[in-house]
């Protein structure tokens, strides 16, 4: 037995020599939801059939943990060759930096025969690809379909119809809308689908790019219109305490009947809530303004600094085939990057029909502007829920870091 360990290594040793060793290939992920971890640990053991000759490792860290160190990484000698991360902004600031490796290679020019074309702007920086998406989806107003016909209601469509929604399920004794702002970006979202419901989204593109002021007029608009709903008790007490799993139990337990969230909601649903989950699209404001909606695309980076590029970019070409894909969208109910995949159960047709049928998408607050700018905004949402009488000198304090941000003179 010991002879034949000792072969072993031996040919192990001779294999290295000879440069048939296995490549190393370290990915950093945020998955770490029990679902989309389970699905993407899967469908590395798949990527690993196909290439026997890999070495991976995939370190996962909490979301918000990932978003913290992610910079440091990218910055360090000892990148790691894969992260996961959000197209748009969010992806451009890095590859602006000099920090992400292009992917031009990866797709040939033939981006547009795996993903939408409305994809590559996402994906992209200075006319070079720095970013593959994997999956999508969309945000909506979810709620319990249960509640819902206990009492009679109907699905909202306009934004009295939603108010009108909001008291009676409080004066039945439920907690309207529930919201985890532990974390910031969850209040985001009211911001974004406000803003592109009153005012646009070429304005609202315009305002995260840093061209609007905050002290504007129709920014105030949206405060007015957020305030209605603060101000009526509508909102969860004490949702700074929450993370938006935690506020998603309240919804889950039947304590509260709504939830403005992102399609994965579903990943941590009870199997005894999920099919009693429906959406419906954020209700209408101004009639005169088209239905816009928030689409974020997550997908992979490569760091610039990544020890083991060519591996990296096997398998991010992996990603981006149609069986892995649909693999991973069909396990989550997500929509799959690749056009090839077909939606995978109703939820997510229905979904996808809705995006089909709006005049317009964005990706998400934090992922549309600068991030110091996502960072300053997000903070005086929640401050703003918390504190809706300061409205204007959290205004005026954003404008104030637009200004330093963007640098702007006057």
């Amino acid at each position: 037995m010991r002879k034949f360990s000792l072969m072993v290594v031996l040919g192990m040793v001779f294999l290295s020599i000879i440069g048939v060793a296995n490549q190393k290939l370290i990915i950093n992920s945020y998955m770490s939801d029990p679902a989309p971890r389970k699905v993407f640990a899967e469908l590395v053991n798949q990527f690993k059939a196909l290439h026997p000759d890999y070495d991976v490792t995939v370190n996962t860290f909490a979301h918000e943990d990932f978003k913290t160190l992610l910079r440091t990484w990218l910055n360090s000698s000892n990148a790691p060759d894969v992260v996961t991360w959000f197209a748009g902004e969010r992806m451009r600031y890095f590859a602006s930096k000099g920090l992400l490796e292009p992917l031009d290679d990866v797709f040939k020019d033939n981006f547009e025969l795996y993903f939408p074309a409305a994809f590559k702007s996402a994906s992209e920086y200075n006319g070079h690809i720095y970013f593959v998406p994997l999956s999508w989806y969309w945000w909506g107003v979810y709620y319990r379909k249960s509640i819902f016909e206990k009492l009679g209601l109907k699905v909202p469509i306009t934004w009295w119809q939603f108010k009108e929604t909001c008291e009676k399920l409080k004066k039945a004794g439920y907690i309207p809308i529930t919201i985890g702002t532990k974390y910031l970006w969850t209040a985001a979202g009211w911001f974004d689908y406000l803003d592109m419901r009153i005012n646009g989204l070429d304005y609202h593109m315009k305002l995260t790019a840093g061209k609007i002021p905050y002290t504007d007029e129709g920014v105030k608009k949206v405060f007015e219109y957020w305030k209605q709903l603060i101000d009526a008790g509508y909102f969860i007490s004490n949702h700074t305490s929450y993370s938006w799993q935690e506020a998603a139990n309240f919804l889950f337990t039947g304590k509260a009947a709504m939830y403005l969230m992102g399609q994965f909601i579903r990943d941590v649903a009870p199997k005894d809530v999920v099919n009693d989950l429906g959406f419906f699209r954020f209700p209408i404001i101004n009639g005169n303004v088209g239905l816009y909606e928030d689409t974020p695309i997550d997908g992979f980076m490569i760091p610039a600094r990544a020890s083991h590029k060519d591996a990296a970019k096997v398998f991010l070409k992996f990603i981006a085939s149609k069986e892995a894909q649909e693999f991973f969208a069909s396990h989550l109910g997500r929509l799959a990057a690749n056009k090839s995949v077909p939606a995978p159960d109703l939820s997510a047709r229905k979904g996808l029909d809705m995006i089909l049928k709006s005049d317009g998408v964005m990706q998400f607050y934090d992922r549309d502007t600068n991030p110091q700018m996502a960072t300053a905004g997000m903070n005086a949402f929640v401050e703003f829920m918390v504190y809706p009488d300061r409205v204007n000198s959290i205004l005026k304090n954003l404008e104030m870091q637009r200004e330093r941000i963007y640098k702007i003179h006057k």
